[in-house]
């Protein structure tokens, strides 16, 4: 693993109600006794930015690949990602669907509104740290008006925003250039929608400073 986290920190941070996992059993026989598929089902991840994906009623498995998109309609697929049709579909992340490659263990994001795939993550723990950091911020980011301070600097506030979501982008990117890899990643979007103040919820003590 790239990143070592454990279901504990995760629940000592979000509680253990906010963790959702998927089961081994979602996953095809060929990628249920993976490394990646071994933390989503014991770690898992908090809700909120990402979303896992809902295991078929008959079936109990996670869709794959060739059912929720046609790549033959893509463009600039790359080469590791030619044969990902039996690929167990993980999650979804703004309009793309999160895939897992059970042999290598990247995470490949396929967009259908674009017709583009991308590696997102080197591991599954990657994919987890990411959320984590991000849902983290977002929860626990504070703008200076949640105090009761008339003054508050509302400009200041969004630079000391903008300084967490980079420190986030350097801090994977030191380990795991791919999430952050250009300015088109999935969380690339994420991260600039954050530093904007746009992805905080209502009960969020940055929301109320932003929208009252």
């Amino acid at each position: 693993m790239l990143f070592d986290i454990t279901r504990s920190e995760l629940a000592e941070i979000f509680g253990a109600d906010r963790l959702v996992t998927l089961p081994a059993t979602a996953f095809p026989p060929a990628g249920a006794d993976t490394e990646g598929a071994r933390l989503l089902a014991t770690v898992g991840v908090p809700t909120g930015t990402l979303w896992l994906r809902e295991t078929g009623e008959d079936s109990g498995r996670l869709p794959l690949v060739q059912d929720v998109v046609d790549t033959g309609d893509f463009e600039d697929v790359p080469e590791n990602a030619q044969d990902s049709g039996d690929w167990p579909v993980i999650g979804w992340l703004l309009n793309a669907h999160l895939a897992l490659d059970p042999g290598s263990g990247k995470v490949y994001a396929f967009d259908a509104d674009n017709e583009t795939v991308q590696a997102l993550h080197t591991d599954v723990s990657s994919l987890i740290q990411v959320t984590l950091r991000f849902q983290r911020l977002l929860e626990e980011f504070t703008f200076s008006g949640d105090h009761g301070d008339s003054g508050s600097d509302e400009e200041a506030d969004f630079e000391r925003l903008e300084r967490e979501v980079d420190r986030i982008r350097q801090e994977t990117g030191s380990v795991d250039p791919l999430p952050f890899g250009d300015d088109e990643t999935s969380w690339s979007i994420v991260g600039d929608e954050i530093a904007a103040g746009q992805r905080f919820e209502g009960e969020s003590p940055g929301a109320r400073s932003l929208h009252g």
